[in-house]
Order: structure tokens, then sequence, then C-alpha cells
């Protein structure tokens, strides 16, 4: 129920905080005092959209915020969903709204989207309008008042939520199939790509060694000479008209100063540098000899390097890749292409075979919700119609009619109702019914489905619209006895229907001299002034003894 609603710079409401109890609560005040500012300001809680023009003139922002206490213990899973604490059932719903129109929502201090402040409090509050008997031409919302009433809440979950599953399989399915379609229509293409990169036995790496070893083999003559001579003078030196190896020399020189060493100590380390760079030299001897011999003047081999060389620089160039990494992460990807097609074939199957299985568990659930729905319309038809001619239609008739539909979310019905207020000849109700009628038919819809929701609160916003005298007074009734079920607002203009009900508010608009600013405001009315109110809403702006009188007769 609603607690506790405060509202802070709303349109022509500069501060208000209110307490409101159990049961049916009465809300009244002269045309234009600021009614529907007040439900305005309810409805942002509900998620409304937001508008600049809601904050009130030279506010930096407006605020609404209300507390409800509730045991719906389906809420405690979508707040904690949202990471906002459950408090046993107490919520704190606010929005503030800025002057550029954004808004924030928060429940219980914790900031939320405002969807989530949609899904909360819309299991909360059902509000209806003056308007809202409009939707009794709405499809869907004759299904859901029938589902109410079969207990069809648990089904219509499952339906909605096997048709998502179907719409999301669906879905996957037919871009697995775009993409198979894309697959084959490349796949000549891809499989002529990867042959020829399988084929050039691509190795990471291998065209660096390629060009290596054609500069090698271009200039294998040159390089031959060059080293050739060097062994020459590494083999071959003139000394003394005799021709000795560089070895040859290094070893003379270490023999003399190893001599010398007995008398001078330190050409002992000048000879075994001379014995190192002997040795060091030797190595290095080896090692071109070595290279000199595996140099090979082959112009066939330089043949083949330049054909692969060519092969590697024109797959390059091809697939505009800057290396051979890139042509071998290429082929493995027109591989797994390839072979992709065989998996999504695959997968393709799966598919279908959960697309089929959850096919038949969408038409068993939505056979069963038609069977209960056919076996619940007449009983339901039965107890709209005692309610209508309750409120003074006494040849009333109300039909529920199910009609096939393609199996959806809803299952596979459709409804339409059927109306006549002198029983013969039922037509669909959004084309017979007048306003008066239409407001009957809307409450004894609302009543009903006060027995058959966990709503803890709802408001009628002038559904007795189109009524008075007695009628108002049966309706009145028929109000107060859903406060017996949940705490029930009834905005009105009928002393019929405000003598109602155990609490009464008052809601009024007042020109503030200083600022010349009108402000709504709402008190709740002593007994005294009660008597008063409803004597005024029964006789205008002047109160008569007589008004008076039946003001208290009527509370009474």
């Amino acid at each position: 129920m609603l607690s506790r609603l405060q509202v802070k710079n709303y349109v022509l409401i500069d501060s208000l905080e209110i307490d409101f109890p159990e049961g049916l609560i009465i809300i009244t005040g002269q045309t234009g005092a600021g009614k529907s500012i007040l439900l305005g300001a309810l409805s942002l809680l509900m998620g409304a959209k937001a508008d600049a023009a809601m904050v009130s003139e030279g506010a930096d922002n407006c605020v609404v915020e209300a507390e409800f206490e509730t045991s719906d213990l389906s809420l405690k899973e979508v707040l904690e969903e949202n990471e906002v604490e459950w408090e046993e059932g107490h919520l704190v719903v606010r929005r503030v709204v800025n002057r550029s129109g954004r808004s924030r929502s928060f429940i219980n201090d914790s900031p939320v989207p405002v969807n989530v402040l949609q899904e909360i409090s819309s299991r909360l509050v059902d509000i209806h309008s003056q308007h809202q008997t409009l939707l009794l031409s709405d499809k869907s919302f004759q299904l859901n008042i029938l589902d109410h009433y079969a207990g069809n809440s648990q089904l219509r979950e499952e339906c909605a939520a096997l048709y998502r599953e179907l719409g999301t399989l669906n879905s996957e399915l037919s871009a697995l199939d775009a993409r198979l379609a894309r697959l084959a229509g490349e796949k000549d293409y891809n499989e002529a790509q990867y042959r020829q990169l399988e084929a050039a036995g691509l190795r990471e790496g291998e065209l660096e060694e390629l060009e290596i070893e054609q500069r090698q083999l271009a200039n294998a003559e040159e390089i031959k000479t060059s080293l050739c001579s060097v062994e020459e003078l590494f083999t071959a030196a003139s000394s003394m008209g005799e021709t000795l190896s560089v070895d040859s020399v290094l070893k003379e020189a270490d023999k003399a100063l190893s001599k010398v060493s007995r008398y001078i100590p330190e050409v002992s380390e000048l000879a075994d540098r001379i014995d190192s760079c002997r040795r060091e030299l030797d190595d290095i001897l080896s090692e071109i000899s070595s290279i000199n011999s595996r140099t090979e003047l082959s112009e066939s081999r330089l043949e083949e390097v330049e054909d692969r060389m060519s092969l590697l620089y024109g797959l390059l160039q091809k697939h505009s890749c800057r290396t051979e990494a890139e042509l071998i992460a290429l082929r493995d990807s027109l591989s797994e292409a390839l072979f992709d097609s065989t998996q999504l074939e695959e997968k393709r199957e799966e598919l279908l075979s959960k697309i089929k299985a959850v096919q038949k568990s969408l038409q068993s659930v939505a056979d069963e919700l038609h069977n209960r729905r056919a076996s619940s319309v007449d009983a339901f038809a039965e107890t709209i119609t005692g309610s209508i001619r309750d409120l003074e239609l006494p040849y009333a008739v109300f039909e529920v009619e199910l009609l096939p539909a393609p199996v959806g979310a809803t299952g596979r019905d459709q409804i339409q109702f059927r109306f006549s207020a002198t029983g013969r000849n039922a037509v669909d109700v959004a084309k017979c019914a007048s306003g008066g009628e239409m407001s009957r038919i809307m409450l004894s819809l609302k009543a009903m489905m006060a027995k058959y929701t966990n709503m803890p609160t709802m408001i009628f916003d002038e559904i007795d619209t189109g009524v008075s005298g007695s009628v108002a007074d049966k309706m009145g009734s028929m109000i107060c006895s859903m406060g017996a079920y949940m705490q029930v607002f009834a905005i009105t203009h009928l002393p019929q229907v405000a003598a109602k009900g155990s609490a009464h508010y008052l809601v009024s608009k007042t020109i503030d001299p200083s600022t010349s600013k009108a402000v709504s405001t709402i008190e709740k009315l002593s007994a005294e002034q009660r008597v008063l109110e409803v004597a005024r809403m029964l006789s205008g702006s002047e109160l008569t003894d007589a008004a008076i009188a039946n003001a208290k007769s009527l509370l009474s």
C-alpha cells in the first residue's frame, strides 16, 4: 500500500507531504484544483516520461517520493537483481527531474533505471484514469482480465518465456542460414585460394632465408675469389728468402720470445699473446675454408631460389600481406571457413531440433491456456453481468467470445467482449456502450481484478464519469467493497461516492498574494470538514441547511 507521498516543486505543488491509511480513500476538489497534478506526480513514480514543464517556476528540480509497504516477495528478486536492499517490504521510491527534463530514479536510495522503476511500480499501483475505458476495446487488456480471473498468470509467464525462446532460436537460425548461404557462395573461391596457399608449403621466415641465399648465389664467384685470396695470404708469406705460413712465422716468434723471457720476465706475456693470436688465426682460417668449400657456383640452384622468391612475392601481393605469417594466418582462416560449413550444418540440425521441441512445448502450453480460458469464460461473463446489473442496468448482458489466433506470447486465443444494455443482440463493447455504461463495465472489471490480483493499491480517477444518483451510490459502494482487498483511492466529483470510505482528502488551489502564484495543496478532512465538503458537492458554492443535512445522511 501507499503509506506516504512527498512532492516538491512539481507544477503547482511547492511542497507537500501526506500520509495515507488502508482501505478506501476519497479525494475531492473543485475542477482545476490540482487533482490531475497529484495523479501526474504518482504517474512519474511509475515511470512516466519526464518533462521540464513538470518543474515549478524558479526551482532547479522537482522531487516526487513515495513510501510503499508490500509483502510481494517477487519484488524482492527484482530488487536484488538490481542491487537494491529489500528492507522487509518497505520501499521508498523517488524520482528527481531537473530543469533540462532529465530525470534520475531511486529505490531505497539506490539509483535504478526507469525500466526497473516501471517494473516495480506496476506491481504496486494500478491507476485507472477517466479515459482508461478506452482499454475496453484493447484485446490485450481483455485477455489479461480473463486470465486474471482464470488464474492463468503462471501459464502466461511460461507461454511468454517459450515464445521469447522460440523467437531467439529462429533469429539464430536465420543468422546461421545467412552465413551458410554466404559460405556456399564463396566456397569455390575459398577452396581455390586455400589450395594455392596450401600447395605453397609456407614457412615463417623462409623469404628472408631465400633472400640471403639468393645474394650469395648471385655473387658466388666474387665470394670464392675473395675467400681464396685470404686463404693464400694465411698460408704463404716471405721471410729471409723462404716461404713460410703465418702459423709458422708466429711459432718462430713465440720460440724466440720464450728464450728472451729467461732474461726479461715481462716478455713471457708477449709470447703468450702471440700464441693466442696464432690459435685465433688458425680458427679464422678454418672457418674461411669451410665457408669457401660450401660456396657453390650453381646456376640451377639460383634459378630455384629466384623462382621460389617470385612465388612468395606474388602471393604476398595477391593477398595484400606483408609477411609469410600473414599468409599462413589467411590459409588457416580459409581452412576454418571451409571446415566451418560442416560444423554449421551440424549446428543447424541441432537448432532445428531445439526449435521443434520449443514449438511443441509452446503449443502444449497454448492448448492448456485455451482450455482454462474456455472453461472460465461463462463464469467470468456471469460475474461481470451480475456486477453491471447491480449498477442499475437490469437487462444488461456481458459476453466473452474466444476466437482462434496464431500461437504467440499469450497463447493461441484472441478475445472479444460483447455487451448489450437491453439483453439482446450483444455486440463488441467498444461499438455499443455509452460513457456511463463503459464506466460501469470498467468498474465491474476492476472490482473483479481486486479479488484475483495481488495489486496492493488501485487509484480511480473519476471512473464515475457519466453516472449520477443511485447509480453513483452503488458505484461508490462497489468501490468501497474493494477496499476490503486493497488500498483504493477514488478521485471523484460525485457526493454519493465521496461519502464512502474511511478517509477523505481535499485538493485545493490558492493564490499566494506575495507572488501571485497559484499553489495546489491537499489536506485530510476532519469529520466536520467532510460534512461541509460533501454538502458543497451537493449544492455548489452556497451551503444550505438541506445540503448539510443530506451530506450527514450520506455519510452516516
